[in-house]
């Protein structure tokens, strides 16, 4: 099956925060789509700093080094070494401006390779990939949050990390010292008419994950469903910046 991409993407400033430290970029090259959601944190505008960083250095080091046919194993080892090459100039960066310090960032990512049935799907931090099919919503990245690695250490029940003080404190996001070797990176086998959303926790962390699913089952234009979402967040009473990436899968017929 010969598939493509239909992308939307948007990002709000809110009407809470002086500067939108989140930033999102959609990278279509020759051979491959690489989306990027980051939400960037720190003082004054180290946050925008940080979150603009990410996007740029994971697809120039993801164009470096995948070229040719490369199977899953070694494309997964890349993207955990674009992550870490990102988070090593963020903290190298951070270490030498001052007015940069403890600067950091969430990344969520997916990359697909043209005529691949496959995608890629990675993620630090509280930013998050959903895939909506049929009539249904999954996570498919984990939150390096405090309230969820509560919840993985049986510590408190899920139900309670979404109201949890914690659940907006991460552990693991780029610019800290837990990166290591790079994030899991999952592969997902497409089908026809999935949806795959990307978004930071000003979108996520006020729309339930049924009413995401309600909203993208309702819209075909995956622009105005972008848009949408993030005037969705806004309206549902979002005090941060909020941003996304949608796109579909559809069918070529080649």
């Amino acid at each position: 099956m010969a598939v493509a991409l239909s992308i939307g993407k948007c990002t709000l400033l809110g009407n809470y925060r002086e500067n939108n430290e989140d930033s999102i970029d959609v990278k279509q090259f020759t051979d491959m789509t690489v989306c990027l959601v980051a939400d960037g944190m720190g003082g004054q505008a180290a946050g925008e700093v940080a979150s603009k960083r990410a996007i740029e250095i994971i697809p120039r080091e993801l164009k470096k080094y995948i070229t040719g046919i490369v199977g899953n194993e070694e494309t997964k080892s890349i993207i955990r070494r674009a992550i870490v090459q990102a988070n090593e100039e963020i903290m190298a960066m951070a270490a030498l401006d001052r007015e940069l310090k403890n600067m950091g960032t969430t990344i969520v990512m997916t990359l697909w390779r043209k005529g691949s049935g496959v995608l890629y799907v990675a993620g630090l931090g509280d930013s998050r990939c959903y895939l909506i099919r049929g009539r249904k919503i999954e996570q498919l990245t984990i939150d390096h949050s405090i309230a969820q690695a509560l919840v993985e250490a049986r510590t408190i029940p899920a139900s309670e990390a979404k109201t949890h003080r914690y659940r907006n404190v991460l552990w693991k996001y780029l610019g800290s010292n837990e990166v290591g070797d790079g994030p899991e990176v999952k592969v997902i086998s497409l089908e026809t008419g999935d949806r795959l959303l990307l978004c930071t926790d000003g979108l996520s962390g006020v729309v339930s994950d049924e009413a995401i699913l309600a909203f993208v089952q309702d819209k075909t234009d995956l622009q105005e469903c972008a848009d949408g979402l993030c005037q969705l967040a806004l309206d549902s009473g979002s005090r941060d910046n909020i941003s996304c990436v949608i796109f579909e899968v559809t069918e070529t017929g080649k």
